[in-house]
């Protein structure tokens, strides 16, 4: 078998890989019957000397390769027919702008296993960025906090940024004293939460959250869906039902939008499940909050103020909740700033890789290169030779529409 890794072709470019140089050196000394190689890339996190140093062919061919493995989705126009693909395909949601892949990918006789699936006995997944995308989005949201109303300002993270330079820019300034709502309670919630407590915020219960009385310091509540909705019919909240119908329930968010000076937005949000902030709730002169981190970044979902993703470079915009239309960052205090950066992990390339790196190996590498059977691997293999698995059949209509 020959394992190919793939240069990042998705605009705006990602610089994150699946192994770093170390780990796939490693592998090859492991499984020196199995080949690798890497793809060139000049806007890689590690660079293609890091990998030639470590012993790693690098090249711009990779047709060679029986199975590839990127982060992002890949262009069309770069796929290989007849190929296995590992990468996040984004297809659950059936968004228009996916099917074209996915059709792409089929008519290729693509076998392709989707990062986002890959789940152990629990349903639970093993590889995936969330609790980074929760560290560094409540990063951006702080230092927009501070860039909107001009008490500090934080660095903006390059290439070489670290977790602990991450940290020690925030150390390095005065936090406001101010209430920070964070949604979820997945991975996603516990980054966003934990970067909070390093940082010296307060954990408030919800009646201290809800309280009139200022807080001295960056003080934090974590709500779950079971304190932002309530049914329709009065009756108790119950997990099982929610899930199963959230038609039932709507959105008792208000309660902590007239509080909430910081929204950080970390849920999991499916779109029959309740709009938490609609464009009349942005409207209310009583919600408080005025910067908006949606680092789950479901556009137009549940923060209907999340108009477009936003990118590292320019990780935020206004909405204007008077004409429900995106403004320039910081352009007037009437506004909403909103951080909607959808890939936040990249802002740490290096540290993330590592960490994805060392969960595909034990998950992924390890059994495909001992040439086992992965009941991991098959639950997150959408397609087979172009055709998709039982698991993913509930995708058909989507794979076949214009």
């Amino acid at each position: 078998m020959i394992i190919g890794l793939l240069r990042e072709t998705k605009n705006p470019v990602d610089s994150r890989v699946a192994l770093s140089p170390n780990q796939l050196a490693a592998l090859q000394k492991r499984f020196p019957e199995h080949g690798f190689v890497v793809q060139s890339s000049d806007t890689r996190a590690f660079t293609d000397d890091d990998y030639r140093k470590a012993g790693i062919r690098v090249s711009d061919d990779v047709s060679g390769c029986d199975v590839l493995f990127g982060i992002k989705e890949v262009n069309i126009d770069t796929l290989l027919p007849d190929k296995h693909y590992f990468f996040f395909g984004h297809f659950a949601k059936m968004q228009n702008a996916n099917r074209p892949l996915m059709q792409s990918l089929m008519s290729k006789r693509i076998t392709f296993s989707d990062y986002e699936y890959l789940v152990d006995d629990q349903n639970l997944r093993v590889c995936a960025f969330g609790w980074w995308a929760g560290f560094v989005g409540t990063y951006y949201t702080l230092r927009g906090y501070g860039l909107r109303h001009h008490l500090y300002e934080l660095p903006k993270p390059d290439r070489n940024f670290t977790m602990e330079l991450l940290q020690q820019s925030l150390q390095a300034v005065q936090l406001p004293a101010v209430k920070v709502l964070v949604t979820g309670n997945g991975r996603v919630s516990q980054g966003a939460q934990q970067l909070l407590e390093k940082m010296g915020a307060e954990r408030l219960t919800e009646e201290q959250f809800l309280s009139d009385t200022p807080v001295k310091r960056l003080s934090f509540f974590a709500a779950n869906a079971d304190r932002l909705v309530v049914r329709r019919d009065e009756r108790d909240f119950q997990w099982d039902d929610f899930m199963n119908d959230p038609t039932a329930y709507r959105s008792d968010f208000m309660r902590f939008g007239r509080r909430a000076d910081i929204l950080i937005s970390a849920h999991f949000w499916a779109p029959n499940a309740p709009v938490y902030l609609n464009q009349t709730d942005l409207q209310d002169p009583e919600l408080k909050i005025r910067m908006i981190g949606d680092i789950t970044c479901d556009i137009q979902g549940s923060i209907q103020s999340t108009l477009r993703s936003s990118t590292h470079d320019n990780p935020y915009y206004d909405y204007n909740p008077l004409t429900a239309e995106e403004e320039p960052a910081f352009s007037s205090d009437r506004n909403i700033t909103v951080m909607a950066v959808d890939t936040c992990p990249n802002a740490l390339p290096k540290e993330t890789s590592v960490y994805f790196g060392e969960t595909l190996i034990q998950h992924v590498f390890n059994p495909m290169l001992n040439g086992q059977h992965s009941d991991i691997i098959e639950r997150s293999t959408i397609l087979d030779k172009g055709q998709l698995t039982q698991r993913f059949a509930y995708l058909k209509p989507f794979s076949l529409e214009k």
